[in-house]
């Protein structure tokens, strides 16, 4: 049996994972960006910063629970997305830590992105091996994406349709922190909108397999300036990114029939959304908030894979 290392380091988490050949997930680290109160994000040389001060201390956290010399694979995230342009300093940090830790262990270093990253999570945790050898219709909605992805073993990625304007997760931030929640907030914001009973009609705006989002946000300033409960306006705002799931699938299902379904991101860990979408898509599957938020696992399981450890 061999051990693999992932790191990530993200926009917003900086991730650390370990993972056995045996197919187990040993242990996985995680600690979210600091963001000042009202704020909506951070600039990239604060994120890079607060990556690098992370690192040392979450390795030696993680050094405590596993040793750290039968890693065999160091995995790294290097960028957002396997496409041309695709850059955000804050992957540096990972980066620098995955050669230091390869080298001075003489671990082999495999390069892999984000979201190849929370790909190779979600068909673990939804099928384990089997997902990785087939085409999979893969939904990633995070602060940064409203990606709906034909994915290929997590190898190949081809984007079928995406947000115009604003990504789902950041209308959901943008209304938590306006209700006084920190950043990210779509924890809170799904926490207050499972407590709403009454009943929400969403409203959105799909053509094909491509979404706008833009006037979501004005949507809940519009209710909330209209004396709607905070409980009733996030609700609203997570069934609209729900419906918008399932239409967009929808679309794609008829272009690709019977492949699987699978829904990762931060945001897809919402019970409102997951509820709404399996009554209407039954074959869609979300994973657990381990797998399918920001996390190190699949950069882990990537390294396993690439370096010829795992699946071969």
């Amino acid at each position: 049996m061999s051990y693999t290392l992932g790191i990530d380091t993200s926009n917003y988490a900086t991730s650390l994972a370990v993972f056995d050949t045996a197919g187990e997930v040993v242990c996985a680290k995680k600690k979210f960006l600091p963001v000042k109160a009202g704020q909506l994000g951070l600039r990239q040389s604060d994120a890079l910063f607060h990556h690098t001060a992370a690192l040392p201390g979450m390795m030696t956290e993680l050094g405590a629970e596993f040793d750290l010399t039968k890693i065999a694979a160091v995995g790294v995230s290097e960028k957002p997305r396997p496409a041309p342009g695709s850059y955000m300093p804050c992957f540096l940090a990972g980066v620098g830590a995955a050669q230091a830790f390869a080298l001075g262990r003489g671990a082999a270093m495999v390069r892999t992105t984000h979201q190849q990253g929370h790909a190779a999570a979600a068909l673990f945790a939804a099928g384990g091996a089997e997902l990785f050898g087939r085409q999979v219709l893969l939904f990633h909605i995070s602060g940064g994406t409203t990606d709906l992805l034909l994915c290929d073993q997590a190898r190949e990625i081809r984007l079928l349709g995406t947000s115009s304007d604003l990504y789902a997760g950041q209308a959901v931030d943008r209304l938590g922190v306006r209700l006084g929640f920190g950043f990210p907030a779509g924890a809170e914001v799904s926490r207050l909108a499972a407590a709403c009973e009454e009943e929400v009609k969403p409203r959105s705006s799909v053509r094909g397999m491509d979404c706008s989002l833009s006037g979501l946000e004005n949507q809940c300033a519009a209710l909330l300036e209209a004396g709607k409960a905070p409980a009733h306006v996030c609700k609203y705002c997570l069934l609209c990114v729900a419906d918008t799931v399932v239409r967009m699938t929808k679309a794609a299902l008829a272009q690709h029939p019977g492949l699987p379904v699978v829904c990762a991101g931060g945001v897809m860990s919402s019970n409102v959304i997951r509820e709404w979408v399996q009554r209407r898509l039954p074959q869609a599957q979300f994973v657990p908030a381990q797998y399918a938020s920001d996390n190190a696992i699949g950069v882990a399981i990537l390294a396993a894979r690439e370096a010829g450890l795992w699946l071969k």
